[in-house]
Order: C-alpha cells, then sequence, then structure tokens
C-alpha cells in the first residue's frame, strides 16, 4: 500500500483548487489518511467491527497487556464477553452482562463522512482512457496526478440525485462544511439507516445543507439527542417523513425536538421502549401517520394523551403488548371525541382476548380501516372466517379488514348472521319483536352494542331463526330455493334443494347442466322476500351460499 507523509498530503491539498471542496473533503476525510496512534476523542463515537455495530465506552490501557485498547459496548449483547471489567477493574459499564468487550483500534471501522458515502455509491468512475493526467511539482518532485479533471463530471451527477439511500454505508457525519450543499443539494428523500452517527447535531450538520430534503430514515443509528431543547434554525422546516426506529429516542426528546419539524406528516417510532408520558401541545399539528410498534410499554392511558391530534389518520400499535382499550366519553351507540380523523389502525400481535376491544372501535367516528391479526382472540380455537364476520358487525363503518375489502354483501350476511347468531340471548336478556316490549338489558347492550340498530336494519329475528341448531346431518343444512332465468320468459321457475356449503362455482356448474349454458357465460344473484326489491350479486366463485346468507324461499335470479 502506497503511504503519504502528512506533508506530502499538505502538498497536494495545496495544489488542489480552492473551490474543489469535495474533492478536499474526500481525501482528508475518506480514511486515506492513516495513522498508527488514536489521537482523536473517539469516547462515544459508533463503530462497526465485522459487520457488527458499537458504541465506543473507553480508550487505554489494559493492563497487563500493552498497547492502546477501546472498549466497546455492543448493539448485539450476546455479541460481546464481559460487562466491561477486566480481572477485578471496572473499564466501562454495559447494561448487559456480555455487552462488552476490548478491541485493538485497528479492527474498528469508525465511518466515513456524508459525501465519501455516497461518491462511494453514486459516482459512475471514468475509464483509464477518459482520465487525464497532470503533473504537479511538490518540493522538488514531479508527482503525476489522474482523474482531476473527473470532478466537474462527479458533481454533474451527484446534483441531479433526488432519492438517495445509504443504508449500512457506515456514514460517521457530515465532513467538510459546505461540501453537501455543494455537491449534492437537491437530495429530497435520504435513508441514512444502519450508520454509525451518534448524535443529533451530527444530523443537523447534514440536513442543515439539505434545503429539499421532506423524506429522513435514521432507523438504527443509536443517537445521543440534545439535553435542552435544539434552537430553531429552520433546518428541518420541509421534512414532512421521519423515521427514528430503533434510535434510542424517547417521547420526551421527541416532544423536546418536534417544534423543529413544523411540518411533519409521518413519524415512525418504532422499538424505543417509548413511554408516552406528556400531552403534546400545540406541536405534530399536522400528523397524519404514527408508528408506535414494538413499543411494549404502551397501554391505552397512554394513548389517551395522543387522541386529540386533529389530523391524525392512521395509527400502527403492532407488538405493544396493548389489551384493552375503553372511551370513557362515549356510551353505548355513540362516537367518542378522541382519534376524530382516525380512519387506520393496525393492532397485530397484541394481547387482545376480549370482543369489548373490537365493540370500543366502533366509537371512532372515522375508523374505516382496521388490520387485527395474530391476537388471542383471533387465534385461540376461532375460525377465521367467523372471526372475521364477527368483527365485520361488530363495527359498522369498517370498509377494509386486514387489508381486504369488505363488499356489501359481505357486511349484510355478516350482520345477518350476528343477528341470528345471538338472537336467543338477546331475547333471554329481554329482547322482543315488539317494540315497544324490545327492553334487553344493560349487560346484552354492553355485549353487543350493535344488536338493536341491526334489529332496525333488518327486523327483530323471528322464532323461526332462532331454532336451536339440529346436529350436523345433510338434510339439516339444505336449502329449498327457487332458480329463475329473467331474461329468458319460456323458462319455468325451477325449484331445487342445495347444501348451504355449496360454493357458487359449484352451482353455476349444476345450473350450467341444467340449462345447456356455458359455465362461463352465467350471472347470479338473489333475492330474499325480507328484503324485496333488492337484488344481491353473487360475484365471488369461491364463497357458498351460506356466505352470502341465502336463506330456506329465496330466489336464485340466473342471466346469461
Amino acid at each position: 500500500m502506497l503511504c503519504f507523509s502528512e506533508n506530502l498530503v499538505r502538498l497536494v491539498m495545496d495544489k488542489i483548487p480552492s473551490g474543489s471542496v469535495n474533492l478536499r473533503s474526500h481525501i482528508l476525510d475518506s480514511g486515506y489518511i492513516m495513522s498508527d496512534t488514536l489521537t482523536l476523542d473517539v469516547f462515544g463515537r459508533r463503530v462497526e467491527v465485522n459487520g457488527e455495530h458499537a458504541t465506543v465506552r473507553f480508550s487505554g490501557v489494559v493492563p497487563p497487556t500493552a498497547g492502546l485498547w477501546l472498549g466497546v459496548e455492543w448493539d448485539n449483547p450476546e455479541r460481546g464477553k464481559h460487562d466491561g471489567s477486566h480481572e477485578g477493574t471496572v473499564y466501562f459499564k454495559c447494561r448487559h452482562a456480555t455487552g462488552g468487550s476490548f478491541i485493538r483500534p485497528n479492527k474498528v471501522n469508525f465511518g466515513v463522512d456524508f459525501l465519501t458515502a455516497v461518491k462511494n455509491r453514486y459516482v459512475l468512475e471514468d475509464g483509464p482512457e477518459e482520465d487525464r493526467k497532470e503533473q504537479i511539482i511538490i518540493g522538488n518532485k514531479l508527482v503525476e496526478t489522474v482523474g482531476f479533471d473527473s470532478i466537474i463530471k462527479q458533481q454533474s451527477q451527484l446534483s441531479k440525485l433526488q432519492e438517495v439511500s445509504l443504508r449500512n454505508c457506515a456514514v460517521n457525519g457530515a465532513g467538510g462544511k459546505g461540501g453537501i450543499a455543494e455537491t449534492c443539494p437537491n437530495i429530497r428523500k435520504l435513508d441514512l439507516s444502519r450508520n454509525l452517527l451518534s448524535s443529533w447535531d451530527e444530523v443537523i450538520l447534514i440536513a442543515d445543507q439539505l434545503k429539499h430534503l421532506d423524506v429522513l430514515n435514521l432507523s438504527e443509528n443509536k443517537l445521543q439527542f440534545p439535553s435542552g431543547a435544539p434552537s430553531l434554525t429552520g433546518t428541518f422546516s420541509a421534512m414532512k417523513v421521519l423515521v427514528l426506529n430503533r434510535t434510542g429516542i424517547t417521547w420526551a426528546k421527541v416532544l423536546q425536538c418536534v417544534p423543529g419539524w413544523p411540518a411533519l406528516e409521518e413519524l415512525y417510532l418504532e422499538s424505543n421502549n417509548i413511554f408516552i408520558s406528556e400531552r403534546p401541545t400545540d406541536v405534530l399539528q399536522m400528523l397524519k401517520l404514527l408508528d408506535l410498534s414494538g413499543n411494549q410499554l404502551i397501554d391505552e392511558n397512554q394513548l389517551f394523551l395522543i387522541a386529540y391530534l386533529p389530523r391524525l389518520e392512521q395509527l400502527i400499535l403492532s407488538n405493544t403488548g396493548i389489551s384493552s382499550i375503553h372511551f370513557p366519553d362515549a356510551g353505548i351507540g355513540c362516537k367518542t371525541s378522541m382519534f376524530p380523523s382516525l380512519q387506520y389502525l393496525v393492532v397485530n400481535d397484541n394481547q387482545i382476548s376480549q370482543w369489548s376491544f373490537i365493540n370500543e372501535l366502533d366509537k371512532l367516528q372515522s375508523l374505516h380501516s382496521l388490520s387485527c391479526l395474530r391476537n388471542p382472540l383471533t387465534e385461540v380455537n376461532k375460525d377465521a372466517q367467523t372471526v372475521r364476520q364477527l368483527i365485520i358487525a361488530r363495527i359498522g363503518q369498517l370498509k377494509t379488514l386486514n387489508k381486504c375489502e369488505i363488499p356489501v354483501e359481505e357486511r349484510r350476511g355478516a350482520e345477518l348472521d350476528y343477528r341470528k347468531a345471538f338472537g336467543n340471548e338477546w331475547k333471554k336478556a329481554g329482547g322482543h319483536q315488539d317494540p315497544d316490549k324490545n327492553r334487553p338489558n344493560e349487560e346484552f347492550l354492553a355485549a353487543h352494542p350493535r344488536f338493536q340498530l341491526l334489529c332496525l336494519k333488518f327486523g327483530a329475528p323471528e322464532d323461526g331463526e332462532l331454532k336451536t341448531q339440529q346436529p350436523f346431518m345433510l338434510k339439516n343444512q339444505l336449502l329449498k330455493l327457487k332458480i329463475k332465468c329473467p331474461n329468458q320468459l319460456d323458462q319455468k321457475v325451477i325449484e331445487k334443494q342445495l347444501p348451504d356449503s355449496m360454493t357458487i362455482q359449484k352451482v353455476k356448474g349444476l345450473l350450467s347442466r341444467l340449462l345447456k349454458v356455458p359455465v362461463s357465460e352465467l350471472l347470479l344473484s338473489y333475492e330474499s322476500p325480507k328484503m324485496p326489491g333488492r337484488e344481491i350479486e353473487l360475484g365471488n366463485d369461491q364463497q357458498t351460499l351460506q356466505f352470502y346468507s341465502v336463506e330456506n324461499g329465496d330466489c336464485l335470479l340466473v342471466r346469461w
């Protein structure tokens, strides 16, 4: 390897034009200038060793061995060997008993500056034939340089960048002053996740040179945040999306920094052990999405502190351990004033085991999308389709469940089935077909707050609908149906008995043989005497007659 003395490097730097900030920064900060001794203040610096990240907690001699050692605390505590102690002496402290190691400085990567990382990833190197050689005199020696003329071309390439991903590129800071603004000022979306940034101040030095920055991802950087409120410099005035997953930020630090993010619309705070201790006041007023996934300390009382963010449309609470929610300002059948704009809620991978949680969500005035996967309520000895129907019936305004749209006919079927499934319980609780006598007790209404509304919508369940389920036999599952062909006036009405478990595809196969019409040309729908004048399309060939709530006496309509 060719090594330059410091004097030689200074002479080379003097020959570079003063306006060529990027090349100067590249030479000084890219790691080309090495030293056998570590003279920088390394305490608290983020480092990388063989792909693992750590924080320097100690620098010095560790007797009886000679030479300099770095004491590091690993992000992955299983990577270390001890807690920062050696032979009874405590050199530094770790959060975990096996979180620490001593490493020689030459084994550690302290990273590169921002511009070096950008050039390593985005600059297209000139071929040898395109390089132009120049000669400069250093002292009394003639030194040949290659590629100085490519600086302008590189700057042209980088100045066009608007989306930059430097994930896992060992970025440790901004580098030379003004270099980023000169070289790549048009960056709008920047991914700096899993790098070696150690403080929020370093982030500011980078972002302050990117006036158009509106999306910034800083995930997996263990950042030290300011001890006091940072000055409002306008650095993040245009930023709309900020990702701070696994950065170690606290809720107090969020509220401390957030006045500097006036336009913020999306904030991601996954896996930071956040405890919401304070209500946001006059901040986060533009926020539309908040991700609190993986923060196991979150509970319903903390959620009430963020319940009045006026524009919050999406709230992600996956893997927080939440098990209950109750909106005390809203009674049965009423809407809460909390989360007034919330449209999309994610509560996957939690401890939700009671239907009361789902009932409460019906109180949210704007909710139309819910994701509720891998909870005890949905996983333990439950048929997935049945659970889906029960959730749909309990949340009246829901349009999407677990990322699957809820068609009109599915909602109708779910609500009719719900009305029948709990009809006997409703009658025992004081329910009655006569509206003047229909007074179910408070316990039933609390468990089934939408039941009375469904009775108004479809009529109170009749005694014939509420017969005790007979043991499973095919004859108990057969539906007596009429089959009409509205567009074929000469076709007689047919009567058939079909299993309620029969799929629409099989019904079409049967009708194809009866009517001598290809399956691909058949269109099915049905009418019910309970809903005169309304026709329900049977559009999904994989669903069953039961799914569409087809009942005895209904009429299948066949067109081609």
